[in-house]
């Protein structure tokens, strides 16, 4: 028996596929079994035509079987075989794809899929066994061959003997090393697990006799061994069936079982995309987000399989941030492969089947707010964060996409706790109302204090309540929504002045600014201006800002890990209809000592009504002690 070598080049690939192509040793057994049912259908592709071949659809199986004692795993299969000139082609020359060939060569129905592509995935085998040994005969062949390597220094062919057509493949594992336990690969669990995870959607069964230690019959202390053939996989996977053969309860114990989620989903996404890329896709939006979601460990992503075998636990490329909650999968038979079969050559189908998902997605979505208030409510309420963090993320690239989808807070709501969307909000909206008002806060209760928000109220306008570090952000980023602006009740002219109004406002502000002038003199550069306000109802003082920087903006991004703080160009506003300001005109004239002392308690109580911390709350205590006690 002539010992032949591998070309040049195929030693390298050999030894490349070895210890550098895979990144994980347990994908040998998704290869090899890829490669059996290959043959399979090769071989039932030929039955359709040809009847002499006598094996039924439901006759076709892969079998394995381990031999703990003799180290060694064999996977079996009765497909189509091979000759010794296809041994020698397909084994003997790495990177020769029989199945490569077969497709390009014969015309397959849509019940046949061909996995291989590139021919390599065989010499994963040699990760984990340091003897390869096929036994192979072709179908319409009376004879059988053996191919045997230990790698790299070459193979064997011979004849041999083998009673029925088909292929199988015994490794003889290597041995174990304190690093490496080969011996694995023969554990029961080890095997399902493995099937479970990459192969369960094969579509012929996967078979293994297990051993069962059962009580003899009529004996409480005697036992004997009883052999049991299983089937491994599933075969149809639940994307493939027909959602009328499907339940509710279906979808819904298929997600708690592969996504490991004792909750229900709130709903799925069961599709079918023919076109430019063909894929079948089963996603599900959770009823509640995973504890870690709003971290940085949190890892997005679908799972990705070509043909029915896993490619991919988490494609993150399949899903954009801001519907990084969706769990699911996707299943085509168009992707481009690396030789490896665990990543994409290129990313041109995945940025078509992604812009695919997102569209529905978004669709689902917005079906499910108009159709069913309570159950979006209770989606936005786990992750309506996500869609404000999409909308101001890539500088607005995806508002126009989620605004429509985003809930918030508002004064309109009958219930405290109730949500509105901006379209709702606009429908509301007076036929003299220039903007769309919010109010930024850490809470409802916050929003709804603040003096401004009370005068628009009063005013007779809806105000939102934006409660979320983001919101304010996600809003600045709209600007507008069906041409309306937004207007911070705490930031510049809110629109509700008449020109008669405004006239005389800017008249008292003339007549006291030397007044303004000193007291912003004794704050000494903690506000820009100080100045009359027509926002304030019953309340003395408010902070407000100017420029692009709110004072809740502040607030947010001064919590940030980064060191830096912020600061927005503070105004202080009074109220000219209440006594304080009276007050603040007499000790002008008479004591300005003590007027200094009212602007920077003043101040204080702004930044109290906002919600901002206080500078020196012991000077603060014993300002307020001092005026008690005069």
């Amino acid at each position: 028996m002539e010992q032949k070598q591998f070309q040049a080049e195929s030693k390298r690939m050999l030894d490349l596929m070895i210890h550098s192509i895979y990144t994980h040793k347990e994908i040998f057994l998704r290869e090899l079994i890829s490669n059996a049912s290959d043959a399979i259908d090769k071989l039932y592709f030929r039955s359709l035509t040809d009847d002499a071949v006598g094996i039924q659809k439901d006759d076709f199986c892969i079998e394995l079987r381990p031999d703990k004692e003799a180290r060694t795993l064999t996977i079996r299969d009765n497909g189509i075989g091979m000759t010794a000139e296809e041994l020698e082609q397909n084994l003997g020359v790495i990177a020769h794809s029989g199945s490569r060939a077969f497709k390009s060569e014969n015309t397959l129905d849509e019940n046949t899929d061909i996995i291989g592509q590139f021919g390599v995935g065989f010499y994963s085998a040699f990760m984990v066994a340091k003897r390869v040994t096929v036994r192979t005969r072709a179908y319409g062949s009376d004879t059988a061959y053996e191919w045997q390597s230990e790698g790299v220094d070459g193979y064997t062919i011979d004849t041999c003997v083998k009673n029925d057509v088909g292929t199988e493949i015994i490794l003889e594992l290597l041995d174990d090393t304190d690093d490496e336990k080969y011996s694995e690969f023969l554990e029961e669990y080890r095997i399902r697990s493995l099937i479970k995870k990459y192969s369960d959607y094969i579509r012929f069964p996967i078979r293994m006799e297990i051993s069962r230690e059962k009580k003899k019959e009529g004996s409480e202390s005697e036992y004997e061994t009883e052999i049991e053939t299983v089937t491994l996989n599933s075969m149809t996977p639940i994307w493939k069936k027909n959602k009328n053969e499907l339940k509710d309860e279906d979808y819904n114990q298929f997600y708690r079982e592969k996504f490991y989620d004792y909750n229900e989903p709130l709903l799925h996404l069961h599709g079918r995309s023919e076109g430019t890329v063909t894929y079948n896709s089963l996603l599900y939006i959770p009823a509640k987000a995973p504890y870690d979601y709003y971290s940085k460990d949190y890892e997005k992503g679908l799972q990705l399989y070509a043909n029915g075998v896993m490619i991919m636990e988490k494609c993150a490329d399949l899903l954009p941030d801001h519907f990084s909650f969706v769990r699911g999968l996707v299943d085509s038979e168009d992707l481009s492969l690396n030789i490896s079969r665990e990543m994409l050559q290129h990313d041109r189908q995945l940025k078509l089947i992604a812009k695919s998902l997102e569209k529905s997605i978004k669709n689902e979505l917005s079906k499910l707010l108009k159709t069913d208030r309570e159950k979006y409510t209770e989606f936005w309420k786990a992750f309506g964060i996500q869609l404000k963090i999409g909308v101001y993320n890539g500088f607005g690239a995806n508002k126009e996409l989620l605004q429509d989808l985003l809930l918030f807070h508002s004064s309109g709501c009958d219930d405290k706790e109730g949500f509105t969307t901006l379209a709702e909000y606009v429908t509301r909206m007076r036929e003299d109302q220039k903007y769309i008002y919010y109010a930024a806060g850490e809470s409802v209760t916050r929003c709804a204090s603040l003096p401004a928000a009370e005068l628009v109220r009063d005013k007779g306008f809806e105000v939102l309540y934006l409660t979320e570090n983001v919101d304010e952000f996600a809003i600045q980023m709209i600007a507008k929504y069906q041409d309306k602006e937004f207007k911070n009740v705490s930031a510049g002219d809110l629109g509700l002045e008449s020109d008669e109004d405004k006239t005389a406002l800017e008249e008292k502000n003339t007549a006291s600014k030397d007044m303004f002038e000193e007291m912003q003199k004794a704050l000494a550069g903690k506000v820009k201006t100080v100045r009359l306000s027509n926002r304030l109802k019953n309340h003395a003082v408010c902070l407000s800002s100017e420029g692009q920087l709110s004072l809740e903006m502040e607030k947010v991004l001064n919590t940030m890990p980064t060191g830096e703080k912020v600061q927005a160009e503070r105004v202080l506003e009074l109220n000219p209809d209440h006594p304080v300001f009276a007050k603040l005109e007499q000790l002008y004239k008479d004591d300005k000592d003590k007027l200094a002392v009212y602007s920077d308690l003043l101040y204080q109580q702004a930044l109290l009504i906002e919600g901002m911390p206080i500078e020196d709350p012991v000077a603060l205590s014993k300002m307020i002690c001092d005026l008690m006690v005069q």
